[in-house]
Parts: C-alpha cells; sequence; structure tokens
C-alpha cells in the first residue's frame, strides 16, 4: 500500500448514502460561507493525530470561523467515543478509517469529510526485551484494545509472517492500558499509540519497539466524520471546522514547539516526552485533501485498509468505502 503526500470500533445504526468523490465547484453551491448558529459536540480521543483541534481551542480558532461554541468531548476508549457517536450524542467524530467503514457496514449514516493524519511510527506494537519480531509472539500474551488500529495492526503483522490471532494468547485491554500492562510485567508485548507508546519506552529503556505502521503507509489513518443529520443541518458549521483546522495546521507550522506543547498537556504528557513521538505523525492540509480524498486515500489506501480490515475479521461486512467521502466541503474550503 502506498500513499504518496509524505482508534478506533463498530456500533451500529441506520443506512448510510453514497456521494460521488470528484471535485467540481459546482459540489460547494449548497454550503454557506457562514456556519449555522448553534453549538457543536466533537468526539476525540487523547492521540497526537487529533491534536490540531487542541491547538484550535487553546488559540480561540473557532471562534475566528464563526462557529459559536465547539465542545470537545474527551473519551478514553473507541468503544465509548463510537458507542455517542452511534446514539447521535455527537455531531462529529475523529475516528480511524477502518473504524468509519465498520460503521457504514453496521448502517450508521455518515460521511467522510476530511482527512486528518496518518500514522508511521506513532503506532505501533512494543516488547519488554523477550521477544524481537513478529515470529516470536507465537505462543506469547499480547495486550491490544480489540476492534481499534492495534487490532488492525496487529493482525496486518501477524497475517505478513504467515501468523494469525490464534497463534497469540490475546489480552484485550484499552490502549491506554496496554502500555502500562508491559511496563507492570503484566505482558510481553502490547500493542499501542502515542502518546502511550513514548511512555512505556521512557519507564522502561528494556522496552523496545518491534513493529510500527509505517511498514504499511496508510493502514493507519484518521478522518473526520459528520453525522448525515449534522451534514444536512449544518453544512456551514462543517465547512467552518475544516477551516479551523488548517488554521490550527498553519498555526502548528509557524510555531511548532508551541503548539506541541499544547497537544501534549491535552493528552497528558510533557513536550519532551513526546520530542519523536510527534515525528511519527503526518497531518493533511485542506489543500492535500483536495488531492488525496479523490486521489491516493480514495483509490489506493481505502482498499488496502478494507482488505487488512475485513482479513483481521474487524470488518464483517461489504462497504463502499469511496463511496463515504462527502468532498465537497474540502472543495468550499
Amino acid at each position: 500500500m502506498t500513499f504518496n503526500t509524505t482508534r478506533r470500533q463498530m456500533m451500529a445504526g441506520a443506512a448510510a448514502l453514497g456521494v460521488a468523490s470528484t471535485f467540481r465547484s459546482a459540489f460547494a453551491q449548497d454550503i454557506p460561507a457562514k456556519p449555522e448558529a448553534g453549538a457543536i459536540k466533537m468526539g476525540i480521543e487523547p492521540w497526537l493525530g487529533y491534536g490540531q483541534w487542541h491547538v484550535a481551542a487553546k488559540k480561540g480558532l473557532f471562534k475566528e470561523q464563526g462557529l459559536d461554541e465547539v465542545e470537545i468531548v474527551n473519551f478514553t476508549t473507541d468503544a465509548d467515543l463510537n458507542a455517542a457517536l452511534a446514539s447521535g450524542q455527537l455531531e462529529c467524530g475523529n475516528i480511524a478509517t477502518h473504524t468509519a467503514m465498520a460503521f457504514a457496514a453496521a448502517g450508521l449514516p455518515l460521511k467522510i469529510v476530511m482527512l486528518l493524519d496518518v500514522s508511521m511510527t506513532a503506532d505501533a506494537m512494543l516488547s519488554d526485551g523477550s521477544v524481537t519480531d513478529i515470529k516470536g509472539l507465537k505462543g506469547m500474551q499480547v495486550a491490544y484494545e480489540e476492534g481499534t488500529t492495534s487490532d488492525l495492526l496487529l493482525n496486518y503483522a501477524l497475517a505478513a509472517n504467515g501468523m494469525s490471532v490464534a497463534d497469540i494468547q490475546k489480552v484485550p485491554m484499552p490502549a491506554a492500558d496496554a502500555g502500562s500492562a508491559l511496563i507492570a510485567g503484566k505482558v510481553p508485548v502490547a500493542v499501542t499509540y502515542e502518546p502511550y507508546l513514548t511512555l512505556a519506552l521512557n519507564q522502561n529503556k528494556k522496552t523496545k519497539m518491534i513493529y510500527e505502521a509505517g511498514v504499511a503507509p496508510g493502514l493507519i489513518s484518521d478522518v473526520l466524520v459528520v453525522s448525515d443529520k449534522f451534514l444536512a443541518e449544518k453544512p456551514g458549521q462543517i465547512l467552518a471546522l475544516l477551516k479551523t483546522w488548517d488554521a490550527a495546521l498553519a498555526a502548528y507550522k509557524m510555531d511548532t514547539a508551541g503548539a506541541r506543547a499544547i497537544i501534549s498537556e491535552a493528552v497528558g504528557a510533557k513536550p519532551e516526552e513526546l520530542a519523536t513521538a510527534f515525528d511519527g505523525v503526518t497531518y493533511y492540509s485542506i489543500a492535500e485533501n483536495k488531492t488525496q480524498l479523490g486521489g491516493d486515500y480514495k483509490n489506493k489506501v481505502m482498499p488496502a485498509v478494507k482488505d487488512a480490515a475485513t482479513k483481521a475479521g474487524i470488518l464483517t461486512k461489504d462497504v463502499d468505502g469511496p463511496g463515504l467521502i462527502d468532498p465537497r466541503f474540502v472543495a468550499a474550503a
């Protein structure tokens, strides 16, 4: 799988409609330039890839784009965030590509409106030193959060080495706890993501990273999804959200150290603890989205993610991945 520009479980709902994914200015005609009034609830987890929303909140960028109130609702597990999306408690959420597909397969009415990030070394598998490669996992206990990016990465790594989850001892737990379980000696191997990777590596120098998401660029990618109800009722707010992300990313590039300090605090870590972790994440601007949503992301990454999620048993029904993309907002931004 290639991705040229360089958590995260499923719930149920009702049917989603596909949209064309070519970019034409006509798509933007029904999107007001000024956002509608009202508050927005956005679901998020302590993942670096969603960091620009924290920058936006700290710097008042939501209000600069005309949004009355954006409440960033924090979740510690994929299951809780996904349940909130499925039940209509949130207007939008930040989730992994494979999770968006799983939602659609389950019938949840939502659309992908923006590619946020791709993880290269920020999702990975850690060992206490007793295991040095994937083949060494046979018969070993492995801690990871089922149905998430960690599950996807684990299954991909095993399949690439002629193995499956039947060859390991599964130890299901939230990604936030997997690294701690490794450090405490409860398991020899854990699959998780930043900031938990760096925190685990810093606490025990014997801890080693034995497999990274960058082995399959794009496998671990995140998107902003919106409910069909939100899309129909408040398209101007969605456009303003995308512009806010872009403004935050511009601020991040202008003052990377300052922005990283904001994000680090938001995810519960110190900037120095995540000095190299940020380098494992690639953020995407609106300009890059205009290329990716109708290009490599749609045509290469989504099919590859769908294949990996299906083989891992995470995705159990067929779904039109590209049909989930609504490119009108990126086109209008």
